[in-house]
């Protein structure tokens, strides 16, 4: 094992969490072969199998376990002495590790050159995920801040809401409904209804806005991809419940429209997130509060879609 690598080590890590060099791939932003080759070196290394495949799905052997028992130990203290080093750094200089749910990547960017503009000196390591993923990365400390719309509850954390965060109903502009006014819940049941996979951030929204009705719905498809749902509805294929946040070009464009529904828009909050016992760089701390005092009017003032802004609820720690 003398001669493996770090790199190696995250790409196991990766694989093993997933069980897919698909999956693991995508989340590495690298492709599949070599991904495959990061994992045939570290097996080299060790002189076992860390994988076996049994019909379609790959499984961990006695070996990757213990593996991915020391991988993970090995990255954490790397993480660590990567904090300390922040430390010392102080803001300018510092490295921020952010990570936000899928739906935040529409206008997260932004707020990040923003803060850096302020802070030259900083470097960004900036990761999209969607719930499931997102949580992990919390739980392993992989990053010192989340951006979520639901904070977890198994996680001990310290949740603060920073920004409203509005979900609406939205049509193809030529769609009947375009244009009425105070739309009833019973006229979208008769709609095909395209929605985000069960579980998701976006799917939960959409049980609290609709309580017990949701299963009026007629759910078409279920889709694991914004950009896609967008796509479907501008073909017409159903109306959607999505964040305003994720369909502002396509508001500014004409290829959307918000319905008028009666109850909406629905309100939800963004908060910033970490764990209670970390320990934040002066980054991560510094950039915290710039969310927390800059970050609803720098969205706002982003967004195609206006709407009078109820006061922020659920802020607070966990």
């Amino acid at each position: 094992m003398r001669h493996a690598t770090l790199r190696q080590l995250k790409v196991f890590e990766a694989v093993a969490r997933h069980l897919s060099f698909s999956r693991a791939a995508e989340e590495l932003h690298l492709t599949q072969p070599a991904v495959s080759t990061q994992v045939k070196q570290l097996e080299t290394h060790a002189g076992l199998p860390l994988f076996e495949q049994l019909g379609k799905k790959i499984f961990l052997t006695p070996a990757g376990s213990e593996m991915l028992h020391y991988s993970r130990a090995i990255i954490a203290l790397f993480r660590e002495t990567e904090e300390a080093m922040d430390h010392l750094k102080g803001i300018t200089g510092g490295k921020l590790n952010v990570a936000v749910i899928s739906a935040g990547d529409y206008f997260f960017p932004r707020l990040l050159a923003a803060f850096t503009a302020r802070h030259p000196g900083v470097t960004l390591n900036l990761t999209v995920h969607n719930r499931e993923e997102l949580l992990h990365q919390l739980t392993e400390n992989l990053t010192d801040l989340a951006v979520m719309v639901r904070p977890p509850h198994e996680i001990d954390t310290i949740n603060e809401a920073f920004a409203p965060h509005p979900y609406i109903i939205v049509a193809p502009p030529g769609h009947p409904l375009a244009g009425q006014k105070q739309i009833p819940f019973s006229r979208l049941t008769e709609e095909p209804f395209i929605s985000r996979e069960r579980g998701s951030d976006t799917w939960n929204s959409l049980q609290d806005a609709f309580g017990h009705r949701t299963q009026q719905l007629r759910i078409a498809m279920e889709i694991a991809s914004t950009e896609t749902i967008k796509q479907a509805v501008i073909a017409g294929m159903g109306i959607s419940f999505l964040s305003a946040h994720t369909v502002g070009m396509e508001l500014r464009t004409g290829q959307l429209t918000v319905l008028d529904v009666q109850g909406f828009p629905a309100w939800q909050s963004w908060y910033v997130v970490h764990r209670r016992s970390k320990r934040l760089p002066p980054v991560a701390l510094a950039f915290r509060q710039f969310l927390l005092s800059e970050g609803a009017a720098l969205i706002d003032g982003m967004m195609a879609y206006k709407s009078a802004v109820p006061p922020l609820t659920g802020s607070g720690t966990k």
